[in-house]
């Protein structure tokens, strides 16, 4: 049975869609934008906007019951590749701040444009 994951602790769907699914034993989010859940801010660092991305992530991996710890894939959507080495170095301390055993696998592609043209946006799969 599906279950749809929502969470104050990261931005509302922009779009017909939803922030994750919860399908028991796998959970899928949503592409997660570097949108303050609160103040609906996005910071113009490319670091600042890898960290709120990847905390929305957490906020609605966590919605279902779940953690950081869990997650054992991600997608990485970047405006421009050229960010890789910042975007990693927030990634590596997010995960090692998290207590993470092993990094889950992860893509990370370069593409044209992303909603509210932020610079990255990032997706999980976690397993129950």
């Amino acid at each position: 049975m599906t279950k749809v994951l929502h969470t104050e602790n990261a931005p509302a769907a922009i779009g017909p869609y939803v922030q994750g699914v919860d399908l028991g034993s796998l959970v899928f989010t949503s592409g997660q934008i570097p949108v303050n859940p609160v103040t609906g801010e996005v910071a113009d660092d490319i670091s600042e906007q890898a960290r709120q991305s990847l905390e929305n992530v957490k906020a609605v991996v966590e919605s279902s019951g779940l953690t950081v710890k869990d997650i054992v894939k991600m997608t990485v959507f970047v405006k421009d590749l050229n960010d890789f080495g910042a975007v990693n170095e927030v990634y590596g301390h997010f995960f090692d701040q998290s207590g993470v055993e092993n990094y889950p696998a992860r893509s990370c592609v370069e593409v044209a444009r992303l909603p509210k043209d932020v610079k990255i946006e990032i997706e999980a799969i976690a397993v129950r």
